[in-house]
């Protein structure tokens, strides 16, 4: 079950960072909000906090915020990096409802929030009826089914 809700936080994320709009990576709801790279780079710490959570290392890490490609690159490879994490046959050092309940549903929070930036910004992402979506564990990158009922 770990494995799908990451699954499904590499679809949400996937719909919400492909094709963003120039100038999206500075963009801020406010000027006491994080902009979206800020946001993606926090994401990014998150799957690597996570990974490392697993096996029983518990420091927290803030990444120095580099570009928009960067982050983007780094946040797929931590997905699939936690991904392979949760496929290993050894055990998880941490609660598996903990995982869920902490870093994966803040991480959720998260893409929302992009989602958010990207309609002020004038680009927003069409809704979907997820129940519908094709969401398989171990797809956690980029490339991900098509929307199978999307709707305005």
């Amino acid at each position: 079950m770990l494995r799908h809700a990451v699954a499904t936080l590499a679809y949400r994320s996937a719909k919400v960072l492909r094709d963003p709009p120039a100038g999206v990576d500075h963009f801020r709801a406010a000027s006491t909000t994080r902009s979206a790279v800020q946001i993606l780079a926090h994401m990014a710490d998150l799957l690597e906090w996570t990974r490392h959570q697993s096996d029983r290392e518990t420091e927290w890490h803030t990444s120095e915020i580099q570009s928009w490609q960067f982050e983007l690159a780094r946040f797929w490879a931590a997905m699939k990096a936690l991904d392979d994490r949760l496929a290993a046959p050894v055990p998880l050092a941490a609660a598996p409802e903990s995982i869920f309940q902490g870093p994966i549903a803040d991480a959720l929070t998260h893409v929302g929030q992009l989602a958010t930036l990207r309609r002020l910004a004038g680009s927003g992402v069409r809704a979907e009826n997820y129940f519908r979506a094709h969401i398989v564990p171990g797809r956690v990158g980029m490339d991900q089914a098509p929307p199978k009922y999307e709707f305005d």
